[in-house]
């Protein structure tokens, strides 16, 4: 069975940090492209940043310069670290896992809210 959960996410104030993490079970996590996706209220999902089985990063260009990805392959945990944080953050973030080839998939977790307050 297949499962991520996503974890610290909480309320912060302008300015402040979190770590998310996404803890991951059932798939061969370092064959895996790991993201983290963020969804605030009547919005569409959109992608914040992405990290390949290679380790190659990607961000969204809102996040660029405060947010960085990183994945554990010995715990199968992807991270994510967001500083200076904005009011625009405010979001559900969700984790996902996908791999194109070979037995692809694409998995996501349960979400976890993130609020910033200004």
């Amino acid at each position: 069975q297949v499962q991520l959960v996503e974890s610290g996410g909480g309320s912060v104030q302008a300015g402040g940090s979190l770590r998310l993490s996404c803890a991951t079970s059932g798939i061969i996590f370092s064959t895996a492209a790991m993201g983290w996706y963020r969804q605030a209220p009547g919005k569409q999902r959109e992608l914040v940043a992405t990290i390949s089985s290679g380790g190659t990063t990607n961000y969204a260009d809102s996040v660029k310069g405060r947010f960085g990805i990183s994945r554990d392959n010995v715990v199968n945990t992807a991270y994510l670290q967001m500083n200076s944080l904005k009011s625009e953050d405010t979001a559900v973030y969700y984790c996902n896992a996908m791999r194109r080839w070979p037995n692809p998939f694409n998995y996501w977790g349960q979400g976890t809210q993130v609020t910033v307050s200004s």
